[in-house]
């Protein structure tokens, strides 16, 4: 979506689309913190302004999120730079413990 046309009018699917765009972009980051900040930061952001009526404050909301969304395919790009090893949570490598490890 490119900034002109969603100034034509910002009607709710322009707005659905740069939402699944910026949680997209957000899936690109190659580090899990990022990507999972991203997406909770997209979604706190859409949830409250959910009730915005005014076209001109959405409008501005509309160019804000475009902003982002070019932010956020630079700092994916350069991401996939400093690629780490994979955390736990992502299914990476475990030290092999269990959970008899831990019993007292």
């Amino acid at each position: 979506m490119s900034l002109s046309s969603a100034l034509k009018g910002d009607s709710p699917q322009q707005v659905r689309s740069l939402y699944r765009q910026l949680l997209r972009q957000g899936e690109q980051f190659a580090s899990y913190n990022f990507r999972e900040y991203a997406k909770r930061r997209t979604r706190d952001a859409f949830r409250e302004n959910k009730d915005v009526q005014d076209s001109r404050q959405i409008q501005e909301f509309v160019q804000k999120g475009l902003k982002e969304l070019q932010m956020l395919k630079r700092q994916a790009v350069i991401s996939q730079f400093y690629q780490l090893d994979r955390l736990v949570v992502e299914g990476g490598i475990s030290l092999g413990l269990s959970e008899a490890d831990f019993a007292l």
